[in-house]
């Protein structure tokens, strides 16, 4: 038999069954990279493909969102029977809300306290402050639950809380936490701490996924009544080596701790396919602040990219000012328009990303979109400090968007998110003043610099720009 001929002929056969199969329900962009990796290394490519290609869930896991979803907009439509109150928001703010909710499940709930908290260590003390005045229950479900000082701090917390009678239940991403789980949790669960696995990957699992789909929320939800969201991980800060992680998080009372409450007993569901609802899980919640907020979580379990619909049609609502901050920035094509658009109708338009590292190949992706940016008109601002981790946005003087979600395809399409939506121009300021600080201490990309950046590394960029869909 004529080895070498058959190797050729199923090269061949690959790439026209995968020219068909590969842009099936997927975009041009993400079908071009999968497609070019195919077509130069057929059997590679198609073992890659997949292992990586569809954004798969269980059926299982599917159906299980789908009840949670159903249960939050049942108890939201009681909720409103019963004489909620009413929300008021400007006329042009509505369609916003509306379309959250409908992405989300989560109706705008008034009356919240918004806390900002961009000190690092300081944030660690207020959650570990929290969890020691905790009374009935503390419910923790973080990506990277790390087995460091930082990590023993809040485990620390945690076994005291247990040792009080506090029903302690900790949910940590399995890829994220894998040393949190393996030398943390069994620590936990001796002192009566309930430690699960979230999204565990493998062939042989019931409701095993994708190995690469990952929980990368942050939540922390005290008694019930106070609520932790954003981009910061139970981690020490440095433990990328030379550029600590800067964060910005939100310590939260009022009515909108009951969604958060809500997500972490779904993925809490979802994970042990217990539907409960634990005594004093749901408090009563008055008004404790002005701030309108509720919750957009993402994820692929919603059957759609909910978070970058969302954030697109954010930017297409901008009228005067728009603030991204990220650590990875790779967007898909709409989310790219949506900031052409905006700085098309002279929307001011400004892009925080760290200066530093921590990803090499992600960081020339992003790097190959600046030309595109700066064309149009964004201010692209390089912050130097810090390994800046903090994701948020805020557009014109009203609506501030903090959380989990990067600007990129993983946070899109892979990852389930978390993002806090606040409509009150006094929660905007404040995250301005933080924003202002990062300008301080950033360095403004001029056209001119950045053309005369060496054609090699230009050929690195738009290189790596090719697999934005693997990043």
């Amino acid at each position: 038999m004529n080895w070498p001929l058959l190797y050729l002929c199923s090269e061949w056969v690959i790439r026209f069954v995968m020219l068909i199969y590969v842009p099936q329900r997927r975009s041009a962009a993400a079908s071009r990279t999968w497609l070019l990796l195919i077509f130069l290394l057929p059997w590679p490519g198609l073992v890659l493909y997949a292992l990586l290609g569809r954004i798969y869930l269980p059926r299982r896991r599917i159906e299980m969102q789908e009840r949670a979803s159903q249960h939050i907009r049942e108890a939201q439509a009681q909720r409103s029977g019963a004489k909620a109150p009413a929300v008021d928001l400007s006329p042009h703010l509505e369609p916003i809300a509306r379309l959250a909710q409908q992405l989300g499940d989560f109706e705008v709930a008034p009356g919240n306290s918004i806390e900002l908290l961009a000190d690092y260590a300081g944030t660690i003390s207020r959650l570990v402050a929290d969890i020691d005045a905790a009374r009935q229950s503390v419910h923790l479900l973080f990506y990277i639950f790390e087995a460091d000082a930082t990590g023993q701090r809040v485990a620390d917390a945690l076994a005291r809380a247990a040792r009080r009678g506090v029903a302690c239940r900790v949910l940590m991403d399995a890829v994220g936490s894998k040393h949190g789980l393996r030398k943390l949790a069994p620590r936990l669960r001796q002192e009566g701490v309930e430690v699960q696995a979230m999204l565990p990957a493998g062939l042989f699992r019931r409701s095993a996924a994708r190995f690469d789909l990952r929980n990368h929320r942050k939540i922390g939800i005290i008694d019930g009544q106070v609520g932790y969201t954003g981009s910061q991980n139970l981690v020490n800060p440095g433990f990328v080596k030379d550029h600590p992680n800067e964060e910005l998080m939100a310590r939260l009372t009022g009515p909108v701790v009951a969604q958060l409450q809500a997500v972490f007993l779904a993925d809490h569901f979802f994970e042990t396919g217990q539907p409960r609802e634990y005594p004093d899980s749901f408090p009563e919640l008055p008004a404790d602040g002005p701030s309108p907020a509720h919750l957009l979580p993402s994820g692929p379990g919603y059957g759609r990219e909910n978070g970058q619909e969302f954030i697109t049609a954010l930017l297409y609502a901008a009228r005067r000012r728009v603030v991204i901050t990220t650590p990875y920035f790779v967007p898909d094509e709409p989310v790219l328009q949506a900031i052409r658009s905006a700085t098309r109708r002279h929307v001011e338009v400004h892009l925080v990303v760290s200066m530093h590292a921590n990803q090499l190949l992600t960081q020339l992706a992003q790097q190959s979109f600046y030309d595109t940016l700066l064309e149009c008109g964004v201010a692209i601002h390089l912050y130097e400090p810090h390994f800046l981790h903090a994701k948020h946005i805020t557009v014109d003087d009203e609506i501030a968007l903090l959380g989990s979600t990067n600007m990129d395809i993983r946070s899109f399409a892979l990852n389930a998110e978390i993002n806090l939506l606040v409509y009150d121009p006094a929660v905007v300021g404040r995250m301005r003043e933080v924003q202002e600080r990062y300008f301080a201490h950033s360095e403004r990309l001029s056209t001119e610099d950045w053309k005369r950046r060496p054609l090699v590394r230009k050929v690195l960029q738009n290189s790596a720009r090719l697999a934005d869909s693997l990043l």
